[in-house]
C-alpha cells in the first residue's frame, strides 16, 4: 500500500502522470515554520521527514511518500504566500534574479526504514515590471505556493531559464521519487 502524506494536489497529479496513483492520501498537519539559523536544504528534509513519520505511525506497514518544496534566495526561505501582498513581495524578490527550488522528498517502507533524497533546480526570472507584477497578483495564481507562483500556470512566460527538473519546481521531482520507490521495492 502506498500512502502519499501531502495536500498537495499537483503532488497526486504528477505520481498520475507517470501512473502512480496513491491508494490513499493522508496529509499531515504538522508545523512549518522555519527555524532560527535553518538552512534551505535542511528546513525541507526536515519537514518532509516529519510528515512522513507522522503518517506512517498512523498507517504501519504501508509505504509512506512525503514531500516538502522550498524556494530559497541564496540562504533566505521564501514563504508559501497565504495573500496577495505577500505573492508581490515574493515576486519583488525573485525579479530579475536566479533562486533555487528544493524539494525534500521522503519515504518511509513498511518495515520503517526512512529513505530521503533532495532535488534542487535552479530557476532565473526575468526581470519584471510593476504592471506584470500586478497582473500575476490579480490572477491569484501565486497564493498558497512556495515563492508565491506557480511554474506550472501563467507566470512560466516569466521564466528565463531553468536548470534541473522541471517537474521538482511544480513540487515533486518525479525521476528522482520513482528511483525513490523503486529502490525500496515499489514499483507499479
Amino acid at each position: 500500500m502506498l500512502i502519499l502524506a501531502s495536500e498537495s494536489p499537483r503532488r497526486a497529479a504528477l505520481l498520475a502522470q507517470v501512473g502512480i496513483v496513491p491508494d490513499a492520501i493522508l496529509p499531515a498537519d504538522i508545523d512549518e515554520s522555519v527555524r532560527k539559523a535553518e538552512q534551505p536544504r535542511a528546513h525541507a528534509l526536515r519537514l518532509a521527514t516529519q510528515k512522513a513519520r507522522k503518517v506512517a505511525a498512523q498507517r504501519p506497514g504501508a509505504f509512506v511518500l512525503a514531500a516538502d518544496t522550498v524556494v530559497a534566495c541564496g540562504r533566505r526561505i521564501l514563504p508559501k504566500a497565504l495573500d496577495a501582498a505577500m505573492v508581490g513581495d515574493c515576486l519583488a524578490l525573485l525579479s530579475g534574479r536566479r533562486h533555487q527550488v528544493l524539494t525534500a522528498v521522503a519515504l518511509v517502507t513498511p518495515d520503517g526504514r526512512l529513505r530521503t533524497r533532495v532535488a534542487l533546480t535552479r530557476v532565473t526570472v526575468l526581470r519584471l515590471g510593476a504592471e506584470q507584477v500586478a497582473r500575476y497578483v490579480e490572477c491569484r495564481e501565486g497564493e498558497g505556493k512556495a515563492g508565491g507562483y506557480a511554474i506550472q500556470g501563467r507566470f512560466e512566460a516569466h521564466i528565463k531559464e531553468i536548470a534541473g527538473s522541471y517537474s521538482n519546481v511544480v513540487g515533486l521531482p518525479l525521476a528522482l521519487t520513482v528511483s525513490l520507490l523503486a529502490g525500496a521495492g515499489l514499483e507499479r
